[in-house]
């Protein structure tokens, strides 16, 4: 099989991006509108799906059009193997394949709890573990071999963590075990070091993050109950201080940085307009184009 270095030099730069599910438009940002309006701050889409209610209008519109796209799963549990069916495997591609997605991608804990079923959802993150890591490769590398796509696995957020390794720690072992690229979500990794009493840079010193091809960033919320201090995942359209200093961080260190995904689908567009300038003058799309097209 060849290597993630020589595979991820086949992958489009997307630039920056929003995030979207089914029907979103009905609730907040409707992207064809988006891009019609601000076309040098939306260079493509992420659509969040699943088998249950699979793609919108919305996402085939941008697709038809011809405008890069990116399929994120909400309903498959990496760290548990056997939710791997050959149903999801082959529907998930299915859906992938109709919006012509550069790359499949989701949140490597458990969506839901039991049967696979919109009534069960939710987002739990895995057991910070080596047994886990392990598992969660074995799935990304069935995923890959039978999809023949590239798998992103994103670190989840939560406010609690069981494990005793460090999640970047946790995805460095995926990702070598699995020879696969990371989605490192920056909003959700300043969850976890607020959860450890940790530094927002603490760790990332030995994550690989030449493996990186995608980065989140999304809004978030100190909040507290009952004396217990915890970030709220709440895609507002302001990130945390310590968001923008892990991506700052980050991304002149990502050789393989393909796409940044501003996840703010819920708000007024007017209100995201400031994060998007800031994120095409830290990740200019057009640049970087040009200096791969000379090479």
């Amino acid at each position: 099989m060849t290597t993630f270095a020589k595979r991820v030099e086949r992958l489009p730069r997307l630039g920056v991006g929003l995030s979207g599910e089914f029907e979103i438009a009905d609730k907040g940002i409707d992207v064809c509108r988006m891009k019609e309006r601000h076309p040098e701050l939306i260079h493509f889409y992420e659509y969040g799906g699943d088998l249950e209610r699979g793609l919108d209008d919305g996402v085939r519109r941008w697709a038809a059009a011809g405008a890069p796209v990116t399929y994120h799963f909400l309903d498959i549990n990496l760290e548990e193997r056997l939710d791997l069916d050959q149903r999801w495997l082959t529907q998930t591609k299915k859906l992938a394949n109709e919006i012509n997605a550069s790359w499949l991608c989701g949140d490597a804990g458990r969506w839901h709890f039991g049967q696979r079923e919109r009534g069960h959802g939710m987002l739990m993150p895995p057991i910070l573990c080596r047994e886990s890591a392990l598992e969660t490769a074995e799935s990304i590398v069935q995923i890959e071999t039978e999809t023949g796509m590239f798998c992103l696995p994103e670190n989840p957020p939560s406010v609690i963590y069981l494990g005793d390794l460090h999640i970047l720690d946790y995805f460095a072992l995926v990702a070598e075990r699995a020879d696969c690229g990371l989605l490192l979500d920056c909003a959700h990794l300043a969850i976890f070091q607020q959860t450890r009493g940790l530094p927002p840079l603490a760790a990332l010193d030995n994550y690989p993050l030449d493996r990186v091809v995608e980065m989140h960033v999304a809004g978030g919320a100190y909040a507290d109950i009952d004396g217990y201090a915890y970030i709220e995942d709440n895609h507002s359209p302001e990130p945390l201080p310590a968001t923008w200093e892990i991506l700052e961080y980050a991304v002149p260190r990502a050789k393989n940085l393909k796409a940044i995904v501003f996840e703010c689908e819920r708000n007024a567009p007017e209100e995201t307009l400031e994060v998007f300038t800031r994120l095409n003058s830290i990740f200019p799309v057009e640049i970087a184009l040009k200096e791969e097209a000379a090479r």
